[in-house]
């Protein structure tokens, strides 16, 4: 959580804000139910130390309907998520900051999208991070060995992440949990229970906390490309 205080923000002058954006859900039996937030937050610690930017706190409770019937998920609905993300922009506005990014480390958060480009109709305003092309190189460079598809949850890149940065999340097991899903034509019909007894679905026994110091590296290296585009 942020600790600054407001005569910090006063100092600093931000113009762009970053908000961590997560979930409460099921990550297995190894990984935390607050793994998404956790990862989130770690983005934005590593992004803020590289960058001028004021860190948020973060929005822990997401959409995390696919993973609903497992014990301890809980979610929000995508109209609630959008009424937030919209309140704390034009909260931030009024005391002058105008600028905005989305920091999602789950990908069911998938209205996201569409809040991003409603922000963005008259000039830019807001964006999303990472996006699929950041997790890419993010992947490509740290060397990790399965791809976003088939590593989709608890998998090699966010049991590494968390392995580096905080490896007190991560329980025994990972070592022997990967999952092959394969295809998953109808997730957003069926949910994950009809493609993993788990709720893992990835490869963790390739992660090592190198690869998640190399992920880190290589999204705060692409987040200058958001502040581009955003003309900051």
């Amino acid at each position: 959580m942020p600790t600054i205080t407001t005569t910090d923000v006063q100092a600093q002058a931000p113009k762009v804000a970053i908000l961590p954006i997560g979930s409460y859900e099921q990550h297995g039996a190894y990984l935390p139910l607050i793994t998404d937030t956790a990862i989130a937050c770690i983005i934005a610690r590593e992004v803020s130390a590289a960058y001028p930017v004021l860190v948020l706190p973060p929005v822990s409770i997401a959409c995390s309907h696919e993973h609903g019937t497992w014990a301890g998920t809980v979610s929000i609905s995508s109209r609630t998520l959008h009424a937030v993300i919209s309140d704390v922009a034009q909260s931030l506005e009024a005391s002058g900051i105008r600028k905005l990014v989305l920091v999602n480390a789950h990908g069911g958060n998938y209205v996201l999208s569409n809040i991003v480009q409603e922000a963005n109709l008259s000039e830019p305003r807001m964006s999303l991070f990472p996006l699929s092309h950041d997790w890419k190189r993010a992947r490509e460079r740290a060397g990790l060995r399965s791809d976003a598809h088939a590593d989709m949850h608890a998998g090699e890149i966010e049991t590494s992440i968390l392995l580096h940065a905080e490896p007190s999340l991560v329980r025994p097991g990972y070592e022997t949990a990967d999952h092959d899903s394969g295809e998953r034509r109808f997730l957003l019909v069926e949910g994950m229970k009809a493609y993993t007894e788990t709720g893992v679905i990835g490869f963790p026994s390739h992660a090592t906390a190198e690869k998640g110091k190399a992920v880190l590296t290589s999204l705060v290296e692409d987040f200058a490309d958001h502040l581009g585009v955003l003309s900051e």
